[in-house]
């Protein structure tokens, strides 16, 4: 009733600063997916074009990318290459460090969601998991507190107090990329990669460019948050968006039999309520899972199997990892901080098995002598 005195006033326009109704329209663009990068982004690919270079020029800029970045090679399970020869920090810092407090944020990995595969407890209970693969990540850049300014500030307090680590992921072929964007990895020694990423971290845990980063970043047993872009079904119904049951195939049902009904609107409301369950796009928004037990981990091939099968994205699709938020499920004791620093020289198993999973190497069935 209230609504309608202040619209019919309105339209007698007697004082024009005495009522003012504002009306919020298109507020569904904040929840929108984003199709394209900003325009202010640095453009990765340059247009491929045929510059008129010949077969032994071609040849030439090849073994000046070998000489730079070391030849192409499979490392742990990843194509990418040596680069050997390049500046990188693989040594653990002084020990004068700030040692580690449950309140440090740490740094991030990037990793592709690779397939889901099962695994059983010595119970005999069985637990489905998905398989993250760490593929190829070093640290870009660091930015200190009181450089890191982000043009879209993200919903965090104190923000002032925290830094951010730039990391990288899957490196490529320089020259199919632009001369902007291979700066970005100018003084970091490591050579440009496909894929860019930025964690908040604390001063503490800052890490120097060129460090590179595994999955033994992580424990097992630890808990991990996991974010990444779900499937893009496009613009779908209330049945497959929103699970809607939909009306009989007969008994008098005509042409209604997938359609979401009636929406409630009449009334005094005469419109349409925020949050309504209605049509529209399905998919492609960041979304983050908590709480993810690491049950197994494969130092050869960098994978880690992480509890569930709800994990954002496709097949192959690029997921980011965190150390958990949840205060019951962070770690009491020390991870490794600020990262691991594996050595050549040093004997890694290869896999790393939670005490509760039953390894299948190990046997299951004991015979004793008579």
């Amino acid at each position: 009733m209230l609504r309608t005195v202040i619209c019919d006033l309105a339209r007698l326009r007697l004082n024009p600063a005495a009522v003012c109704v504002t009306q919020v329209r298109e507020k569904g663009h904040l929840s929108r997916p984003r199709l394209r990068n900003p325009y202010w982004f640095t453009r990765q690919q340059r247009s491929q074009t045929d510059d008129l270079v010949t077969g032994e020029n071609r040849s030439f800029i090849k073994e000046v990318v070998h000489d730079t970045y070391g030849v192409p090679a499979l490392i742990k399970g990843v194509q990418t290459y040596e680069q050997k020869q390049l500046i990188k920090t693989t040594e653990a810092p002084s020990t004068d460090a700030a040692p580690w407090t449950p309140n440090v944020r740490r740094c991030g990995l990037i990793a592709r969601k690779i397939g889901q595969y099962p695994l059983w407890l010595k119970n005999g209970e069985r637990v489905r998991t998905t398989l993250l693969q760490v593929v190829d990540n070093h640290v870009i850049k660091y930015i200190p507190p009181e450089e890191y300014r982000p043009a879209q500030r993200p919903k965090m307090p104190h923000l002032n107090r925290f830094g951010c680590v730039v990391v990288g992921a899957e490196s490529t072929n320089p020259a199919l990329l632009t001369k902007e964007y291979c700066g970005i990895f100018k003084d970091s020694g490591v050579m440009p990669t496909k894929n860019l990423a930025r964690f908040i971290v604390s001063p503490q845990a800052a890490l120097a460019p060129g460090t590179p980063l595994n999955v033994g970043h992580f424990r097992v047993g630890d808990f991990v948050d996991v974010r990444g872009k779900t499937v893009d079904h496009g613009f779908q119904g209330v049945v497959k968006r929103h699970g809607f049951k939909g009306m009989p195939a007969s008994h008098g049902v005509t042409k209604t039999h997938r359609r979401p009904g009636n929406i409630g609107g009449g009334g005094e409301k005469g419109r349409v309520w925020p949050g309504t369950k209605m049509p529209g796009h399905m998919g492609n928004r960041w979304r983050i899972i908590k709480g993810l037990r690491i049950w197994r981990i494969n130092t050869k091939y960098n994978v880690m199997w992480v509890q569930g099968s709800a994990v954002p994205g496709s097949t192959n699709g690029l997921v980011y990892i965190y150390d958990t938020i949840l205060p019951l499920r962070r770690p009491k004791d020390a991870p490794p901080f600020p990262t691991l620093y594996e050595t050549e020289n040093e004997d890694v198993p290869e896999d790393i098995w939670y005490d509760q999973v039953h390894n299948f190497k190990d046997d299951t069935i004991t015979y004793k002598p008579e």
